[in-house]
């Protein structure tokens, strides 16, 4: 089998390149330190219809298949981490409500969120709910023609200047996704700052006191919160994420072989050092390698393929931990330098360590990939003709 992006796919690689290497990558580091994202970036990416990528074309998106979007959060990433995670969290709630939100939610919002006039946040993790999302502590009441909600939100990428939100609820015990709007009473939002990484991402804390909604703001279905609307939000968030952190590591690669190139010790640059150019050559062999997972992944989901998701959990599983050992070595090739925030090193190792917690801790991808292969095991070793014996013991 033969994996080779099309000539179109090329020519967007190297159209967003450009873009990256003139808007974003030179001032990342200042955003970080301000811990902020101009809204003058926001609008261009906005006009370039990166945040209707994956949008249907009848919406205003740019129908993007899932490899381009790929590359797009991978160059993306290979700037700024933190602006990468715009792309994620405004597409993860764009493609919940183009899979979940019934017509007129789809007429209204999604050309809005596709044109960049709102910006979407998720909100599913709360100060005692991670990992497990399901055992959201945030409730929703139905009182009359209205939702009640009451709760706390925490750790919500561009919770500042979001202007919806897709909020998940337990009501009537069931996990549940509400759309709720910034300036409905009884919401608060606090911002968040000292971050480990992502610092320009923007965090916030959210706060529901008596915060009423609509009845028409209720996505799907009582029930469908976790299982079907935010599960499949993560999976997109996963694959925007994978790509992103082999643009980080990317990233590190480029920044070690300048330095390398332009350094000398004990009288020779550090490039003709045997042990920086294996260093070298594990960043670069674990790129290629992540790449090809996260090409992999967007291939199955464009065709619909039933393993799309696991291999999408492996693509992130895999990229982000290598991204982590790649930003680890690109410090330790730095030296003293690469502890410096003069060296933009120093920032890919931050924010490659919340690579490995967000969308799915790198211990979650390890349960799930395992599960995954523990199944098929057992499908692929019970003997000829166990869907028929099966029926008939029931």
């Amino acid at each position: 089998m033969r994996i080779e992006l099309t000539s179109q796919q090329k020519n967007y690689q190297a159209e967003i390149r450009a873009f990256v290497n003139e808007e974003i990558y030179p001032h990342a580091s200042e955003w970080d330190k301000k811990e902020f994202t101009p809204p003058k970036l926001i609008k261009k990416i906005a006009q370039r219809g990166f945040l209707g990528a994956i949008l249907p074309i009848e919406y205003a998106g740019k129908g993007m298949d899932m490899i381009t979007f790929g590359i797009l959060n991978e160059e993306i990433g290979r700037g700024c981490s933190s602006v990468r995670s715009l792309l994620t969290v405004h597409n993860m709630v764009s493609q919940a409500l183009c899979k979940w939100g019934n017509k007129t939610q789809k007429d209204y919002w999604l050309p809005k969120l596709a044109l960049g006039e709102i910006i979407a946040a998720f909100a599913l993790s709360e100060p005692n709910v991670g990992s497990d999302a399901k055992s959201v502590e945030t409730t929703a009441t139905f009182v009359g023609d209205a939702y009640i909600l009451n709760g706390q939100k925490k750790w919500i990428t561009y919770g500042q200047i979001a202007d919806i939100f897709l909020v998940f609820a337990k009501c009537e015990g069931k996990p549940t996704a509400f759309l709720v709007e910034k300036n409905n009473p009884g919401f608060s939002i606090k911002p968040m700052s000292g971050i480990l990484g992502t610092r320009a991402s923007m965090l916030a804390e959210l706060q529901f006191n008596n915060c009423q909604i609509s009845e028409k703001n209720l996505v799907g279905k009582l029930g469908f919160g976790f299982s079907y609307i935010a599960a499949s939000a993560l999976d997109y968030g996963r694959y925007s994420v994978a790509s992103g952190c082999v643009g980080i590591a990317q990233a590190c690669l480029e920044a070690c072989i300048k330095y390398t190139s332009d350094r000398k010790q004990f009288d020779v640059y550090l490039k003709e050092h045997q042990l920086i150019r294996q260093k070298i050559t594990q960043m670069i062999v674990n790129i290629k390698a992540a790449r090809l997972l996260c090409y992999q992944a967007g291939y199955l989901k464009d065709i619909s393929h039933p393993n799309s998701i696991i291999e999408t959990s492996v693509a992130k599983y895999f990229a982000s931990t290598a991204a982590n050992k790649i930003a680890n070595d690109a410090v330790q090739i730095h030296g003293g330098n690469g502890c410096s925030s003069e060296y933009p090193v120093e920032r890919y190792l931050r924010d490659s360590k919340i690579m490995e917690i967000i969308e799915g801790s790198t211990q979650i991808q390890e349960i799930t990939i395992a599960e995954s292969a523990y199944q098929d095991y057992f499908i692929s070793s019970v003997s000829p003709g166990w869907e028929r014996k099966l029926t008939e013991k029931l």
